[in-house]
């Protein structure tokens, strides 16, 4: 029963993944149809991450209070709502709805690593959230081609429709197989919104260059994802099959780089290093962006740009985890994802509106943003070297971040 427990939270988490990556390729297409520029475009990003960085904290802690079982099946069926807006969505500010409802639902990771939690004893934990990390990485590499060659075969609507049918999958399955995994007696009432964890982060002099770093990386890395369709469609006449190789790459790269090559890097270096390293290359493949002149190039710097993330982001988790004292991992993690999620929440419009000015600036200042953070990196504390790294947790907010593959 456990394994099949086990293989409903993976496929929960497999939707949340392919269902955000499946709108990827088509998103701003979608967007444009509508008459949506840089700025438009970036609020429909934006607001995604908003939702889901107020729905992860209000959902794992209502799971706290209510079970696991009834928040999972709500946003399963929430989830479907959301991809049958985006598919049959006649104007902007119906597809800016279907991300919100999408958005929220996407919280519902929480309530899925705390079931998995719950399942799963101390020994078996690392495996269990290691399922959930496979989710992260497989969800992402396949929602993008999903999306883009559905829409290429399929037309528009064909994208959100498919992402109806797999969130309305995993909810038949969860309703038969998944019981209750929070005993009555541990169910806790705490306040569902309290952010007084991000501001004692912040406080903190050793804490305050990681958080910078971590407010600024996704800040930079989502508004790129804003120029960046925008960009290829104009200058080099991309649609969604093009889009659907990119973000493939993305994937791609990110799992095998997380999941093979980041373990044997991370111990010669250390997380700081890697941090420093990976920030500045995505810098340099961000900014470079609008002076390509073919789309090799750009699929090339892409590669560039994945690999950066893919050392940076388990690298910075790891440094969290490195810098907090053991009693209050859980919630120095949970202020670094909430701030990554401002940043990505930010950086969408931010970008998108410099874009709609000059779409050459709108890369540069990414890539600046980028450098800042870079710089912040070179004041984190050092790590002793002998220090065994620590396995990556699970984020709790998938994107626009690269997804790291626990791995």
């Amino acid at each position: 029963m456990s394994r099949r427990r086990f293989g409903v939270i993976f496929f929960t988490v497999l939707i949340d993944l392919i269902g955000f990556g499946i709108v990827l390729p088509i998103l701003p297409f979608y967007a444009q149809r509508f008459g949506a520029a840089g700025l438009g475009y970036g609020g429909v990003i934006g607001v995604f991450s908003l939702m889901q960085f107020v729905a992860t904290a209000l959902l794992g802690k209502l799971s706290d209070r209510i079970g696991r079982r009834p928040v999972l099946l709500t946003t399963m069926l929430v989830n479907a709502v959301g991809y049958t807006l985006f598919a049959f969505a006649g104007s902007y500010w119906v597809l800016f709805l279907s991300r919100v409802v999408s958005g929220f639902a996407g919280g519902n990771i929480s309530a899925a690593q705390a079931y998995m939690a719950d399942i799963t004893t101390p020994a078996e934990r690392s495996r269990g959230m290691g399922v959930v990390g496979a989710a992260f990485g497989i969800g992402f590499s396949l929602g993008p081609a999903i999306g883009g060659f559905a829409a290429h075969f399929g037309g528009a609507k064909a994208p959100g429709l498919v992402a109806v049918a797999l969130s309305l999958a995993n909810f038949v399955s969860a309703y038969f197989i998944l019981p209750e995994s929070l005993k009555t007696e541990l169910r806790v009432k705490r306040p569902l919104l309290d952010l007084a964890h991000i501001g004692e982060a912040v406080a903190r002099p050793k804490l305050r260059p990681l958080m910078a770093v971590w407010a600024l990386v996704p800040l930079a890395f989502a508004g790129y994802t804003v120029a960046l369709p925008l960009h290829a469609a104009a200058a080099l006449g991309w649609k969604e099959r093009e889009m659907a190789i990119l973000f493939t790459i993305i994937g791609v790269t990110a799992a095998s780089v997380q999941g093979y090559f980041f373990g044997k890097i991370v111990r010669r270096v250390g997380e700081r290093v890697l941090v420093i390293a990976g920030t500045f290359g995505m810098a340099v493949a961000i900014a470079v962006v609008p002076f390509l002149s073919s789309s090799e190039l750009l699929y090339g710097w892409t590669f560039v740009l994945a690999v950066s993330n893919s050392v940076f982001a388990p690298a910075a988790t790891g440094l969290v985890s490195v810098y907090a004292d053991p009693n209050e991992q859980g919630t120095v993690l949970g202020a670094a994802q909430a701030i990554a999620a401002l940043g990505r929440t930010a950086g969408p419009p931010l970008i998108g509106s410099v874009y709609d000015v000059s779409a050459i600036t709108s890369f540069v200042l990414a890539g600046a943003i980028m450098v800042i953070a870079g710089l912040a990196a070179f004041s984190l504390a050092p790590v002793p070297h002998h220090a065994a790294p620590p396995a990556p947790p699970v984020p709790s907010v998938p994107l626009p971040e690269l997804p790291r593959s626990e791995s």
